[in-house]
Parts: C-alpha cells; sequence; structure tokens
C-alpha cells in the first residue's frame, strides 16, 4: 500500500515536472521561431536594399562615362608642354 502510493505520488510529480518542462522548451522554441523569422525578413530587405543600390550605381557610372568625352592625354609629364 506504501509503495504503491509512494510511487503514485513521484509519478505524479514526474508528470508535473515534465510538463514544466514541456512549457520552457515551447516557449523556447517560440522564442528561437521568431528571432529565425526576423533574421529571414531582415535577410530579405537588405538583398533588396543591395539590389537597388547597384542599379543606382550601375546608372551613375553610365552617367559618368556618357558625360567624360574626349581627354586630351598629351599633357602628361612625358610630352613637351609647350604652351
Amino acid at each position: 500500500m506504501l509503495h504503491s502510493l509512494l510511487s503514485l505520488i513521484l509519478s505524479t510529480e514526474l508528470l508535473a515536472f515534465e510538463f514544466d518542462m514541456m512549457v520552457v522548451l515551447i516557449i523556447v522554441g517560440f522564442f528561437f521561431l521568431v528571432l529565425i523569422i526576423l533574421g529571414i525578413r531582415k535577410t530579405y530587405r537588405l538583398n533588396q536594399e543591395n539590389r537597388r543600390l547597384n542599379e543606382l550605381h550601375a546608372k551613375q557610372l553610365e552617367k559618368e562615362k556618357e558625360n567624360e568625352g574626349y581627354k586630351d592625354f598629351t599633357e602628361g609629364h612625358l610630352y613637351q608642354n609647350n604652351k
């Protein structure tokens, strides 16, 4: 009788402990799931921003090449400058 009562008390305590551990694991899992979702969202936004900046930079390079025109290379130090 005492043995069965003791095992019943221990098993209920064990079940309560397992339930508490399960709740803690669910909370921790949910926390890390939120962090992963936020990280994926941030990565997506950074990739979009990077793509936009690369396109802007390419447009600026094209404008610079169009505005550059001809440069007189004979004014360097290797040529006699008679001006």
